[in-house]
């Protein structure tokens, strides 16, 4: 349900519709499947190392063990400060969503509260927050089982009146609108709607049974996945035609025109904009949640590793890294604060600067991996006694790091044809600058080298977050 909850939200909900718009059903459907792909591939890298090593920290431990010390420095920094901002934009989308409901209450009043409660769930222990994700998730996953099945009714006439049949995949330019350009402006926007599937890893240092949840929870990803985003792209694409206005015009405080609150009116269920609203707040919520989840396991693995102050290692009487909470909790008020100061120059630069860490992520994860089977071959260590195998592997983590390149690059695409100005075109790619001068600042500084698959270290024994 963690990895489910991360990969549906609002890149789904209500980012969906413009996809259709801009590529049209046929190429916002395959967009949606090969990223969906992409991602799996990761996961399935991921999900072979987290069974092996389920340890708090995750991919800078993964890192730090096969690739370098310092490699794995700046993978788990540059993790941290990623959902640290963005546990800062969830706040602020929440406070725009309730405005629907209250637009005369302040936005600093909801953030705080919402701010509140997240911290809250995460303090009590690795089971509240546990128990709080599952339930966001089952409201997500259960408005797309319904959202599916109402739209097949329609679909077939059963319910909304008459059934469209084919008719908004063969009118116009449909199934494919504007060719490559509109299919490769939705791959680059698709890969954004699946990040934070990647945090079951970061859960898997303090699961249950690791070996056995974690790979449970891969092999079923990719179906879900299909499920819940394929599904819902094809229902969208057969009742709304892509030259509908509305689809370009859905956002968190225009929910009345998210699609899905579309075919909710057209099947003619009441209040569908108020529902609607109320799910995208679980999904806000549920980013927010897992955010401050994987920041404060990530700012605690750094500290165990001594790549950031020891006072951020130590655990309450409930195993939560209560230091490392409270800090991060202060950057993510800090972050939405930014957002309420002057024209939110400082904070539209913070969420800059992050914008590509997902992708820096996913590219260490497939890297990570190829370098774990390298030292597992180096070190005469069998496959067999892998609680989890990829698949695909070498070509899967190859696969997985040349498209992340690939959408890494597409991020120049549109300033670039649109004429914008250089400062446009290189902005998005901030975060990468920042990233390598982690890295070699680190190697600098210390020295270390690229680990030799031979010496790396494939011992098991290092305690989990949850027996520490």
């Amino acid at each position: 349900m963690i990895a489910i909850g991360g990969a549906i939200g609002t890149g789904l909900f209500v980012a969906s519709g413009a996809t259709i718009s801009q590529a049209g059903p046929g190429g916002a459907l395959l967009a949606y499947a090969l990223i969906g792909i992409m991602v799996w591939l990761v996961m399935q890298s991921l999900g072979e190392m987290a069974a092996y090593l389920p340890v708090a920290g995750s991919f800078q431990e993964y890192g730090t063990r096969f690739v370098s010390p310092s490699f794995g420095f700046a993978m788990g920094w540059n993790y941290w400060f990623n959902w640290a901002i963005t546990v800062a934009a969830e706040l602020v989308a929440a406070a725009l969503v309730m405005k629907y409901w209250l637009p005369g209450v302040p936005s600093i009043v909801w953030s705080a509260l919402f701010l509140a409660l997240l911290f809250g769930l995460n303090a009590l222990s690795s089971r509240a927050y546990g128990e709080g994700e599952f339930w966001f998730a089952a409201i997500k996953v259960t408005t797309v089982l319904v959202f599916l099945v109402i739209g097949i009714a329609m679909i077939f006439g059963i319910m909304g009146g008459q059934s469209p049949g084919f008719e908004n995949w063969t009118k116009g330019d449909a199934p494919f609108v504007n060719g490559t350009s509109g299919l490769f402006m939705v791959f680059i926007a698709a890969s954004y709607a699946f990040q934070g599937t990647e945090l079951v890893g970061v859960a898997a240092g303090e699961a249950e049974n690791p070996e056995k949840t974690i790979p449970r929870a891969i092999r079923t990803i990719f179906w879900r996945i299909m499920l819940f985003y394929i599904g819902a792209i094809a229902v969208i694409g057969f009742l709304i035609s892509y030259t509908d206005p509305n689809l370009l015009n859905a956002s968190e405080t225009n929910i009345a025109i998210s699609p899905f609150t579309l075919v909710f009116h057209r099947a003619g269920i009441a209040s569908a904009a108020a529902i609607m609203n109320a799910v995208i707040l679980t999904s806000v919520l549920s980013a927010g949640n897992s955010g401050l989840f994987a920041s404060t396991r990530m700012l605690f693995a750094l500290a165990r590793q001594g790549h950031a102050p020891r006072f951020f290692g130590k655990l309450s009487s409930h195993h939560v890294p209560m230091r490392a909470l409270v800090a991060t909790t202060c950057i993510g008020m800090f972050g939405f604060i930014t957002s309420l100061v002057g024209d939110g120059a400082a904070y539209e630069f913070l969420l800059t600067l992050s914008a590509l860490a997902g992708f820096i992520t996913w590219m260490g994860i497939s890297w990570s991996h190829y370098r774990f089977r390298k030292a597992l071959a180096a070190q005469g260590v069998s496959l067999d006694s892998l609680p989890y195998r990829s698949s695909f592997f070498p070509a899967g983590a190859v696969i997985a790091l040349v498209l992340c390149v690939v959408v890494v690059i597409g991020q120049a695409y549109e300033p670039v044809t649109s004429g914008e100005g250089l400062f446009s075109v290189l902005a998005p790619y901030l975060g990468i600058p920042c990233f390598f001068a982690l890295w070699f600042g680190h190697k600098l500084k210390t020295g270390s080298r690229t680990i030799d698959p031979a010496e790396a270290d494939l011992s098991r024994d290092m305690a989990r977050l949850k027996d520490i």
